[in-house]
């Protein structure tokens, strides 16, 4: 556990999501003794741990000594997240569409209360998604494509208030850290209904995203397209037209659905 944390964490709880974290990333099978190693826990600890996660439906103890795996509960919190972000099987449908047209990792994302978080991933062995950009994933936004459109589309007080809480840390030798030059790109990006990332989340990475609407003409999110930069030197035009394309369809889903949802940014 870390030092730094804030005092009035629970110990038990957070070594409990560790233990859930470790089997998640091991996958079906992964013996207690091996989770011990792992989190640095006694044996009798983790047994505890596990048996309780068992017990609560988080995990499962799988037969003939496999074990453990996730369980069954996991999954309901997962679609009620989905449904938290505005994703259904239309929009990762969709999504993977895109995917597999534009030969690009895509990515979904919207702004949830003060966060932009991706919200949706299509990719493949071919064309994998940039690490860490998962579900879920919630930081950089000055520094992303998907990012910077979300941002464009809020009041310059709430981006401010924003990246105030968040800040503008630097990541790469291209990433923008002054407000003010970012502010004038997000007027860019607003006029061009296209943001761009050259190497400024990763090296050697480049993202395009545009911003898809709702029935309203409301911000619901951002699709976005990521690729090898040297890759993107060279299909930056097909690229750009397939992710502008490509927030129109999934603005069309969107459009389908009722009501703004909690994923919306008023239009200013």
């Amino acid at each position: 556990m870390s030092s730094s944390a804030p005092r009035g964490l629970i110990g038990s709880a957070r070594r409990a999501l560790r233990v859930l974290e470790i089997v998640a990333s091991e996958g079906d099978g992964v013996s207690a003794k091996a989770v011990a190693r792992r989190a640095g826990f006694t044996l009798s600890t983790t047994y505890h741990l596990l048996n309780t996660l068992v017990h609560d439906g988080y995990l499962v103890r799988l037969g003939h000594g496999r074990g453990f795996g996730l369980g069954y509960r996991l999954g309901t919190l997962y679609q009620r997240l989905c449904d938290e972000l505005d994703v259904d099987d239309a929009v990762r449908e969709e999504l993977g569409a895109l995917h597999r047209k534009a030969r690009a990792a895509a990515y979904f994302s919207v702004l949830r209360g003060t966060q932009v978080v991706v919200a949706a991933v299509a990719d493949s062995a071919r064309y994998p998604r940039a690490q860490p950009m998962d579900f879920g994933f919630h930081e950089a936004a000055h520094a992303t494509a998907f990012g910077k459109v979300l941002l464009a589309a809020l009041t310059p007080k709430q981006r401010r208030d924003y990246l105030e809480a968040t800040g503008m840390p630097k990541l790469t030798e291209r990433t923008n850290v002054r407000l003010s030059d970012l502010s004038r790109e997000l007027q860019q990006v607003r006029r061009s209904g296209l943001a761009r990332d050259i190497e400024e989340f990763q090296p050697e990475l480049a993202c395009v995203s545009a911003p898809v609407r709702g029935a309203d003409n409301r911000v619901r999110g951002a699709v976005a397209f990521s690729v090898p930069v040297t890759e993107f030197a060279h299909r930056r035009c097909e690229l750009e037209h397939y992710v502008s394309q490509g927030a129109t369809r999934l603005s069309l889903v969107l459009a389908g659905s009722t009501g703004a949802g909690p994923a919306s940014i008023s239009a200013v």
